[in-house]
């Protein structure tokens, strides 16, 4: 459990769990509406270096981001509006798991079949102001002993 005072802290976050992230992670993000799931997103693409911007893909559901430093790239989904298994298939998130990092907002419940590893953010809003507790769970042994 960690606690996130700010959305800057959110992004810095991000970066740090860059860092942990490799080709054919799925990293499933969970949390209210303004939790803070697009700004650790967006500090996860700072540290993979991709291009941006990044930004909700509510409306599109999902984006590609190539990477700028031969890193893997950022594949950023959005599942809020999906219905369920079979629209989550339309997306096609498997065609391009094994190169590359995919991050999916409200994943939950939706896209574990993806794959048998993934890494399992909740965050949570405090009681005043921006501070958010994020919590990780680590899922499959890609990440045992890792968080």
């Amino acid at each position: 459990m960690r606690i996130v005072a700010t959305a800057e802290e959110m992004r810095e976050l991000g970066v740090e769990l860059a860092g942990l992230l490799r080709p054919g992670d799925l990293a499933v993000l969970s949390g209210p509406l303004g939790a803070g799931k697009t700004t650790l997103v967006q500090g996860i693409a700072d540290g993979l270096k991709v291009r941006g911007p990044i930004t909700s893909p509510t409306f599109v559901i999902a984006r590609v981001h190539p990477s700028l430093s031969g890193g893997p790239a950022l594949v950023h989904a959005d599942a809020y509006r999906l219905g369920g298994d079979l629209e989550v298939d339309d997306l096609d998130l498997d065609a391009s798991l094994e190169e590359s990092v995919t991050v999916v907002e409200w994943g939950e419940g939706l896209v574990e079949g993806l794959t048998d590893d993934r890494l399992e953010i909740s965050i949570e809003r405090g009681q005043t102001g921006e501070e958010r507790t994020v919590r990780l769970r680590g899922v499959g042994a890609r990440w045992e002993g890792i968080v």
